[in-house]
């Protein structure tokens, strides 16, 4: 989980673009290859054997994630254009990532622009909420019109977009938590496979038991000695690296969920048919 991309970071969420790119070359090198979070959520992961999914994350629609210069190619020093440098360098590290958007997305470049850049690239457009709004602060319905106006942001922008994910503002849940995923505002309904928490350490496999979309956690990229490192994406990495933590691997086929026996953690039964212990 990333926020602002930024030559002088201000707060514990913010990177510097040296400290993003160190932490993409380190993914690439340790074989993990970017999905969106719709494609997570949804378990449509198609990466070559041996591979590590990774869902890159981006909240709040800064221009330090995304601004585009004046050739039309997104800047350099922005998040996105570090990670297609990145991916330039590092065949099969797919650039792209999610980028959960609010109401005032990219001003730099423009909402409309934006969206429409990112969703023709390859990029996920999930919702942020149009406001940011904290979910639990108002009633049922206005954090369902919070939600169903921050989708709108997107589809006006790019026609016939789908929003299949979103990023809690503050990684608050509404009340009751279940309209983070389905509810309806203004006319307007809204049906996700995914609401990403704040923090604050590695999702289980889409395919598992475990798995929760009403509240999925994510890591946020921190130092190894940054603010509440311990939380963060330097710890769970080295985690993820020394088998602290088993790390999800792919078995090159989309169509089979393999899985050890040993396992604790069981496929759901949705998932009988394609599941193949080992």
């Amino acid at each position: 989980m990333y926020h602002q991309i930024v030559k002088d970071p201000s707060s514990p969420y913010d990177r510097k673009p040296s400290e993003f790119r160190a932490e993409l070359e380190r993914l690439a090198e340790e074989d993990y290859v970017p999905v969106t979070a719709g494609a997570y959520s949804t378990g449509k992961i198609d990466i070559p054997a041996g591979r590590h999914p990774v869902v890159l994350t981006f909240d709040d629609s800064t221009d330090g994630q995304f601004a585009l210069g004046k050739d039309g190619e997104p800047k350099p020093d922005s998040a996105v254009g570090i990670l297609r440098d990145v991916a330039g360098r590092h065949p099969g590290f797919t650039p792209t990532a999610t980028l959960f958007v609010n109401g005032d997305a990219f001003p730099a470049t423009g909402t409309k622009k934006a969206l429409r850049w990112l969703h023709g690239h390859g990029f996920e457009v999930g919702n942020h909420t149009l406001d940011h709004a904290n979910l639990r602060d108002g009633s049922p319905g206005q954090a369902q019109h919070q939600i169903a106006a921050g989708q709108q942001v997107v589809t006006r922008s790019v026609p016939g977009a789908k929003v299949t994910s979103l990023a809690l503002p503050f990684g608050v849940q509404p009340n009751p938590p279940e309209l983070d995923l389905k509810g309806a505002a203004d006319g307007v309904k809204y049906a996700y496979a995914g609401a990403y928490l704040v923090g604050a350490g590695p999702a289980p496999s889409p395919y598992a038991t475990s798995f929760d979309p009403v509240g999925i956690p994510r890591i946020r990229s921190t130092g190894a000695h940054g603010q509440d490192a311990q939380f963060g994406s330097s710890h769970w990495l080295d985690e993820l690296r020394d088998g602290g933590v088993k790390r999800y691997t792919s078995d090159g086929d989309p169509d089979r969920v393999s899985y050890p026996k040993s396992s604790s953690d069981r496929p759901a039964k949705e998932f009988k048919e394609r599941a193949r212990p080992y």
